[in-house]
Order: C-alpha cells, then sequence, then structure tokens
C-alpha cells in the first residue's frame, strides 16, 4: 500500500531533474501524476520513463492558456487535485552591469507570475477545500550568489507569497510550504554552465557543510514529507534541503 493511494499529484516542470524524479516517486506510492513540460518530446519520453499512472500536458506556466489547459486536463480526467508540486522554473548568471530587460522579464514571467497562477488555478480542484502545495524556492532566494540577483530575487518573491498566502487560506486545510534546494545535479546546471560545470560543483562542494552535491531523490524525498500527512502541521515553511549552506 502506497503513501498516496487514491492521490492525485500535479507536477509542474516534470520532464527532468527534481520534477521527474519527484513525480516518478508519486506514482512509486501509488498517486496519479500530471506533469508539465514546454518541450513535447522531452514530455513524451518522461511519460514514457514514468511508465503508468501518467499523463502528461505540454505547456509554459508563464502562459495562462497553458495554465488552463492543463487544469481542464485534470478537471476532466480525474475531478480534482491532491497535491500540488508548483516546480517549474528557470535562472540564467548575469552579473549587475550586464542584466537586461529580456532576462528580467523571462525569470520572473516564469518563476513569480507562473508560479502565482499556477496556484492561483489549481484552488478550485483541491477538494474540501483540503491538500498540500509544495513551491520549489532556492537557497539563492536566501542567500547571495555572484551573477544569480534575479534568479535569487524571484525566489525570495516566493518566500513572500507563501507567507501571505497561508493567511488568505486561512480557515481550509490547505496547507503550502516551499521547498529550496541547494546545488542538485539536475540537466538545468548542464545549460546553466556549460564546460565550467565541473569547476562549479567543485567549488559548491567546500562551502557545503556535508561536504558533497545533493542528487534529485533526496529533494524528492523532501517533497513526500511535505506532501504527506507526516507533516499534517507545518504551514508557511521554508524546508532547505542544501547540506547545511544557507545556514551558515
Amino acid at each position: 500500500m502506497g503513501k498516496f493511494d487514491g492521490k492525485v499529484a500535479v507536477v509542474t516542470g516534470g520532464t527532468s531533474g527534481i520534477g521527474l524524479a519527484t513525480a516518478q516517486q508519486f506514482v512509486q506510492e501509488g498517486a496519479y501524476v500530471f506533469i508539465t513540460g514546454r518541450r513535447q518530446r522531452e514530455l513524451d519520453e518522461a511519460v514514457k520513463q514514468i511508465g503508468k499512472n501518467v499523463t502528461g500536458v505540454r505547456g509554459d506556466i508563464s502562459k495562462s492558456e497553458d495554465l488552463d489547459r492543463l487544469f481542464e486536463t485534470v478537471e476532466r480526467e480525474k475531478g480534482q487535485i491532491d497535491i500540488l508540486f508548483a516546480n517549474a522554473g528557470l535562472g540564467s548568471l548575469l552579473p549587475l552591469g550586464e542584466i537586461t530587460e529580456a532576462q528580467y522579464y523571462k525569470t520572473f514571467d516564469v518563476n513569480v507570475k507562473g508560479t502565482i497562477f499556477t496556484v492561483q488555478k489549481a484552488l478550485p480542484l483541491f477538494p474540501n477545500k483540503r491538500g498540500s502545495i509544495i513551491l520549489t524556492g532556492s537557497t539563492a532566494g536566501s542567500t547571495g550568489m555572484p551573477a544569480f540577483s534575479i534568479y535569487g530575487a524571484s525566489k525570495a518573491a516566493i518566500r513572500q507569497l507563501v507567507r501571505s498566502w497561508i493567511l488568505d487560506m486561512k480557515g481550509t486545510e490547505v496547507r503550502m510550504n516551499i521547498l529550496s534546494p541547494g546545488t542538485i545535479v539536475t540537466p538545468a546546471y548542464d545549460e546553466l554552465f556549460g564546460s565550467e560545470l565541473d569547476h562549479f560543483l567543485e567549488q559548491a562542494k567546500n562551502d557545503i557543510p556535508l561536504g558533497r552535491v545533493g542528487q534529485v531523490e533526496e529533494i524528492s524525498n523532501a517533497v513526500m514529507f511535505l506532501a504527506s500527512n507526516e507533516s499534517s502541521y507545518l504551514n508557511g515553511v521554508e524546508l532547505f534541503v542544501d547540506g547545511g549552506v544557507a545556514q551558515v
């Protein structure tokens, strides 16, 4: 018997890395999962890899019509959402002096606007106003990182949104928490750092109290906790899964 038997989970940004690992674990624990991704080929590959109890919905969370299509699909096929993992996001490296309006709008459109309307459009599908919403933050939202100010600011915004949202949701049993990963080996890091990735990872290890970078399964394990009744009295928490780096 799985931890989430009969539950319906939605995972945005579910085609690779943390999102894919989390979707796989939800299915292993008995849930039916809807995943999103912007590229159809990667979405199809992720659905094939998960193997069962999964629907892929192509879309960009910064586009309202794509979110509408996602939640219309969920409502038509399952009628409800029990768990929302608002995980989709992006970032790029540009130091002060090189920041562009295009980078700013692209980052905030996805990480902030997209997250706001992902959560807002999902709410009517939570049965009896009960369930768990987990939002992906980042240690970059709490610590300084060179060339990462725009991304960090977008993740700091998530923290403030949740502080207010749990008050907006007072009187319901919908919990909202933030999961903030540290340095985790995912395909996104290849895109971000390219040929400098190995150097970045070695430097990161020296800064992390545990002395190593994290794996996606360590993040998905934490998502399982926040999604389950084991965390039933956690609300508005930012859980850092980062080897301790945000605490020093």
